[in-house]
């Protein structure tokens, strides 16, 4: 079976189309800068030869022009590997949330209302995805579309750890709750892992990138994610606020903010931007810390500690650690970070090895032989699993 993994962005589309059970990418394509007249970036690659192309300067002004771009590179003479794009049965979404369906679903109308209904918790995340679904179902109108929802992985999270001190009714009738993000890759790492250390084992997994969070996993299964409902929760991201006291909000308005303002400095003006002053992406924030920049330090502290906060109370729920995983693109490349963190679990027994962190071996340990938990580097494959969860859907 053909299935096409996408990937959507407020301004950016990624494609994966696997051969399944097998789990071969046949091609793969990433478009940056949707929404651009002259600056879209196009890039394609056949997973069966390597052959591909990558166009700077492109006009891309909306998804339905990248679709059928990437289509048109897919049954090409020159890049293409099928015949015809009614060769794609399914196509897998790494979809936000929907409410009332927090798993896996097809995409039909009553799940892309639940994306519609909670537009207000994850906008550029819905909007992004309700607008790539609509477009693909009219090149694909034969297709299964699966909804592959970030929320899905965490449904095995127990309610004393999902539940807020709200008034209950307010769970009840608007499903505020824990929900988690991210599912797509601790989902993902959950997989490497059970193949590595069998069914039963105790791990945490750290995902950090331009988002960010914290996975206790137990037995291949989500025990718990420093997410809360929304996704400025949790650990500080590159742009997003992270946990706040909620009274802060009344505090803000009180002092003159008017919700844009607030909702503004809570999404996009957070986080490590935020904190720094200096730039949303940790690279830039990292050499301004090297320089004696305070406010770069403050982030980057602020940032670890939270980490290590996080590790600390799952390591209280799981009871033991026998991994701790580092993925993404910070967690992926950089061994500062990795250290930083490690360093503060050593009342855990967690030791690194200074050279494997440095290179990553390809099994992908860095810890030593004395350490407590294996430490891992796993690159996040979001794509492969939610091409496992769509082909074994139903």
């Amino acid at each position: 079976m053909k299935i096409l993994v996408v990937n959507a962005g407020s301004t950016s589309l990624k494609f994966k189309l696997y051969e399944m059970p097998e789990g071969q990418v046949l091609a793969q394509c990433g478009i940056e800068r949707v929404g651009s007249l002259d600056d879209g970036v196009f890039r394609f690659m056949n997973g069966l030869t390597g052959a591909g192309t990558e166009l700077r300067n492109q006009c891309i002004p909306d998804y339905r022009a990248g679709i059928r771009q990437f289509l048109a590179c897919l049954e090409g003479t020159e890049y293409g590997v099928i015949r015809d794009i009614s060769e794609i049965e399914r196509v897998g979404f790494k979809t936000t949330l929907s409410k009332g369906h927090p798993g896996v679903h097809e995409l039909d109308e009553e799940t892309l209302q639940g994306m519609e209904d909670w537009i207000a918790m994850a906008p550029l995340h819905n909007r992004a995805y309700l607008n790539a679904i609509a477009v693909m179902r009219e090149v694909l109108p034969e297709a299964l579309f699966v909804g592959c929802f970030e929320t899905a992985f965490h449904q095995s999270i127990p309610a004393e750890r999902r539940v807020f001190g709200v008034p209950f009714e307010w769970v009840e009738k608007y499903g505020v709750r824990g929900l988690g993000y991210h599912g797509a890759s601790h989902g993902y790492i959950a997989d490497v892992l059970n193949e590595r250390l069998g069914a039963h084992y105790a791990a945490i997994s750290c995902h950090l990138g331009g988002s960010c969070s914290v996975c206790a996993i137990e037995d291949g299964k989500s025990a718990d994610i420093s997410f809360g409902m929304s996704l400025e929760s949790g650990l500080i991201h590159a742009n997003r606020v992270g946990d706040i006291d909620s009274g802060m909000i009344w505090f803000l308005k009180d002092q003159g903010l008017t919700d844009d303002e607030i909702r503004s400095g809570f999404r996009e003006k957070g986080g490590l931007l935020g904190i720094s002053g200096v730039s949303n992406d940790l690279r830039y924030v990292m050499e301004a810390a090297k320089n004696g920049h305070y406010r770069s330090r403050l982030a980057i502290d602020v940032f670890v500690t939270g980490i290590v906060h996080y590790i600390g109370a799952f390591y209280l729920d799981l009871g033991r650690l026998d991994a701790l995983v580092f993925t993404a693109g910070i967690g992926e490349h950089s061994p500062d970070i990795r250290r930083m963190v490690s360093e503060r679990l050593k009342p855990l027994g967690v030791r690194l090895d200074p050279r494997k962190n440095e290179t990553v071996p390809e099994d992908g340990i860095i810890s030593e032989e004395a350490s407590s938990c294996k430490v891992f580097v796993i690159p996040a494959d979001e794509e492969k699993g939610i091409a496992r969860r769509t082909y074994d859907y139903r």
